[in-house]
């Protein structure tokens, strides 16, 4: 099988457009998958993340779509053919923006609708006329509840990072996408892994597919060194500005498992002289595309993280990952650290160990089958290494232990131990300590009761209070509250035997 780009027998504008983007020889992914999607057939294709899935699906479907190039202006000569589903908005612009590369020099046409932004520019480009349409499967459900999209002519359908839309939920979303598609096509699924759901979405949607794997499955990238080093939460930030001025490293993502410790993070090397971009769910999408663009262009050093980012974006000779905080999930670990050493080029995956990770890196070393060490960091200061030692020694005892949390449980005694007063800081004295007073009146004794809906209200009830009970029926509403209250006798509590 061929693994040059210029014994592929492309159509000339592609050829041309693959030579100007620089490509030479085939990834495996692109090498086995490219002559199976040019037969047509279905394919179910899993490779590790960063080894060019992409050109993989989009070169064959456009070699295969210029057969019915249309040069007409009319919308109606350009009906949606191809469609490409992806499970996050970054994801679908990347997508998007190599296809258009792909097809410069041809009269096809593409265009990528998502959500966190306006429908009306995305309905304007939709009402031009289409062949190629990437999507996020919510806003795309949008377009056509709106009847901007009409997929009844649809050749081709791409399900890319097909697990990551599973995890996220999307799969009622996609079964309702394809429920609007022609029973005759083409579906190709690609994915990182292939779990028993996709399995069974596989076998639901696809016929007879043709199965390619170029790496075992959640193998992580070969070109990339794996680092796990030991670090208090309050150490982390120390420990990359040390990993960083070792390594020379002048660019990096870093991921962390909350929005919210996003943002905190992010300000907080900001603050420390470091040019910083969050990147989370809570930014809109103008905000992230432009830490995006910032990023890419070199303006921004570190780009923080949630898992949002984890998956398919792909830019280039990003020398380091930091996993500032240890994946919940072991897969997520393998997607992270799949953002440097792409494309055959060497990169550096730090990950920052606490006492209470153990459990979680457990898990990264049944999935991807291999022992990891916990290595204590170097300072260039002279801060003694205690701290360091201590939470080495009790996550490693966590990960030999029965109990998978005895680490951060070890952790958590030491804590509680009783410590000494202060010097000069006498200990608390209680006993002279004393509660509020509790009110004995039955009235807030009582538990609260919503009031009937059809009751009448208690201004209205003093209002009709007969004349011996001394309130005027002639009272104010805004006074009639207070009055009834006045007019009720003060009881005292009645004892029980």
């Amino acid at each position: 099988m061929t693994s040059s780009f210029s014994n592929l027998s492309l159509a000339e504008p592609l050829a041309r457009a693959v030579a100007e983007m620089g490509y030479e020889s085939m990834t495996p992914i692109q090498a086995q998958a490219i002559p199976v999607v040019l037969t047509g057939q279905d394919v179910m294709g899993a490779a590790q993340t960063g080894t060019g899935k992409t050109a993989a699906f989009s070169l064959p479907l456009l070699q295969r779509l210029l057969k019915h190039e249309n040069s007409s202006t009319s919308p109606a000569r350009h009906p949606v053919r191809a469609l490409v589903l992806l499970p996050t908005r970054e994801l679908a612009d990347q997508v998007a923006q190599q296809i258009a590369l792909y097809a410069k020099y041809t009269k096809l046409r593409s265009t990528v609708v998502f959500g966190g932004m306006d429908m009306k520019p995305q309905t304007l480009e939709l009402k031009k006329g289409v062949e190629v349409l990437v999507a996020t499967p919510g806003r795309l459900l949008d377009h056509i509840e709106a009847k901007n999209a009409v997929l009844n002519q649809v050749e081709y359908v791409v399900l890319d990072e097909a697990d990551r839309m599973l995890d996220i939920g999307f799969l009622p979303d996609l079964q309702r996408i394809l429920s609007y598609l022609p029973k005759q096509r083409t579906t190709l699924l690609f994915s990182a892994t292939f779990s028993p759901e996709i399995k069974r979405l596989a076998s639901s949607y696809l016929q007879n597919p043709i199965t390619i794997e170029v790496a075992r499955p959640n193998e992580t990238a070969s070109t990339v060194e794996q680092r796990f080093y030991s670090a208090g939460d309050d150490d982390k930030r120390r420990a990359i500005h040390q990993v960083l001025k070792t390594r020379g490293i002048k660019q990096a993502f870093i991921f962390v498992n909350s929005k919210l410790g996003c943002g905190r993070l992010a300000r907080s090397l900001e603050r420390e002289g470091l040019k910083t971009a969050a990147l989370h769910g809570d930014k809109s999408q103008d905000e992230r595309l432009k830490a995006l663009e910032a990023f890419k262009q070199g303006e921004v050093d570190l780009l923080v993280c949630t898992d949002v980012a984890a998956r398919g974006l792909d830019i280039k000779d990003v020398p380091a990952v930091f996993n500032f905080d240890v994946p919940f999930n072991a897969e997520d670990y393998v997607h992270r650290i799949g953002r440097t050493g792409r494309a055959g080029a060497s990169g550096l995956a730090v990950t920052l160990v606490s006492g209470s990770d153990a459990r979680l890196v457990g898990d990264i070393e049944k999935l991807i089958k291999k022992k990891i060490e916990l290595e204590a960091i170097e300072y260039d200061d002279d801060r003694p290494k205690e701290r360091i030692n201590d939470g080495r020694r009790a996550w490693r005892e966590g990960a030999d232990s029965n109990d998978p949390r005895s680490a951060g449980s070890a952790h958590r005694r030491e804590a509680r131990e009783p410590r000494e007063p202060r010097e000069g800081r006498e200990p608390r004295d209680y006993r002279g300590f004393r509660p509020a007073t509790v009110s004995r009146d039955p009235f807030f004794a009582k538990p609260y009761e919503p009031s009937v809906s059809d009751a009448a209200p208690a201004w209205e009830a003093a209002a009709k209070v007969p004349a011996r009970s001394g309130i005027s029926a002639n009272i104010k509403p805004k006074r009639k509250v207070a009055a009834l209250f006045k007019a009720v006798p003060a009881t005292e509590p009645t004892s029980q035997s």
